[in-house]
Formats: C-alpha cells, structure tokens, sequence
C-alpha cells in the first residue's frame, strides 16, 4: 500500500507532514473562527429579530443600525476584506499573516452571513407561539430561550452546517495569501510548483470535510425536528 501511495502519490507522500500541519491548521482555523462567528452570530440574529419592526422589543435604530453593518460587511468580497482588515487584523493578533492572522478577517466575514442564517431560522418560529408565551407573562428574555431558540432549534443547526462548509472555502481563501492551512499547500505546492497531486488530494481532504459536516448537520437535524 506504501509503495501504491509512493507511485501515485509522490510529491505528497514525499513530504506527509506538510499535509498534516496544513489540515492541523485548517482545521484550527474552522474551530476557533467558526466557535467565535457562532456566538455572535446567534446574539446579533436574536437582536435583529427582536428588535424589528414587529419584534418583541421593537427599537428602529438598534435594527437599521446593526442590520446595515450585517449588510455592509456582507456585501465585501472576502478577499478585499482580507487586504482590508489587515492593520486592525495586527492590532488585535500582532500580525496578519499565517493562521492567527487569518482569523479575525474570517470572523468579519463569517459573523454576518451567520448572523442571516440565525435571523431566517428565528422568523419561521409561529407567531401564535410567542404570542402566546406573552400573554402568560414570559419575559422576553423567557421568550428568547424558550420560544425563539427552542422552535427553531433544526433551523439554526442548518445555518450552522451552511455557514462551516462555507467557512471551508474562505480558509482555503485566506490561506492561499499566506493564512496558511490546505489552500496554502494546495497554491504553494500544487499550483506554483505544478504539483498536482497535491492539489487532488487537497481537493479530496476538503470534499471528506464537507460531506462529514453535511451528513452530521442533516443527522441533527432529523433528531430535533419535530
């Protein structure tokens, strides 16, 4: 089997431990990146729900004026944002560049399409359910934990898995201008020193990965739906 890999393989099994450190740090990148957008993702996706025009706490300027950042920061193209965010990206890490580097342009551009993916869960919850909850007295604060959160429980676990395949290819993104991770590999060795089955096999790594968050979003899926 060593000396299958070795024939068709080469350029990777000549040098595995590139490919570990690589995945290592890809995958640390998703970690702490995808741990960072997800709980903000979730408070700026309860505030713009419950703070809209026919929210439980209706206030026009905390919705237009968090609603407007979400959009902005949306609407750039991750790679601009990277170039962009790079003298605040050394002010909060010390540096922009390798995988710490990359993380907080990857929160910036995670955290709003997160924060989307949160507010459309939390609108499909029925209105009968919250009204209800108000007319015995629920606190908002109840009504967010036990009412929003709850019901839409299958529809924020879809965001999730939506928002970290998706994450998938803007570390690929960062790491091809030096964030390192498999999209550094995949340019350094597959694309700039012709290496191509470097980059199969980053290609395969990285199709493993989205269908192993696909599979254990839908499994949860089914198992909170109701």
């Amino acid at each position: 089997m060593q000396e299958f890999l070795t024939n068709v393989l080469p350029n990777v099994m000549s040098k595995p431990n590139d490919l570990y450190i690589s995945f290592s740090q890809t995958i640390y990148m998703m970690f702490i990146s995808g741990l960072i957008s997800f709980v903000f993702g979730i408070i700026f996706g309860v505030i713009l729900i419950v703070t809209s025009p026919s929210g439980i706490l209706k206030n026009r300027f905390i919705y237009t004026l968090l609603g407007g950042l979400v959009n902005i920061f949306r609407s750039i193209p991750f790679v601009i944002l990277l170039a962009a965010l790079i003298p605040f990206t050394r002010i909060i890490m010390g540096s922009a560049i390798g995988t710490k580097g990359a993380l907080v342009p990857l929160v910036f551009g995670t955290v709003p399409f997160f924060t989307r993916q949160i507010e459309s869960a939390l609108a499909e919850v029925d209105k009968g359910l919250i009204e209800a909850a108000e007319s015995m007295g629920s606190s908002p604060l109840e009504i967010i934990f036990r009412v929003y959160l709850r019901e839409s429980l299958p529809g924020i676990i879809r965001g999730t898995q939506i928002t970290f395949i998706s994450l998938i290819g803007l570390t690929a993104m960062a790491g091809a201008i030096g964030g390192g991770g498999l999209g550094d590999y995949a340019i350094r060795y597959g694309h700039q020193r012709g290496q191509t089955d470097v980059t199969y096999v980053t290609v395969f790594i990285i199709l493993i990965m989205v269908s192993f968050i696909q599979s254990m979003g839908t499994f949860f899926i089914k198992k909170t739906t109701h």
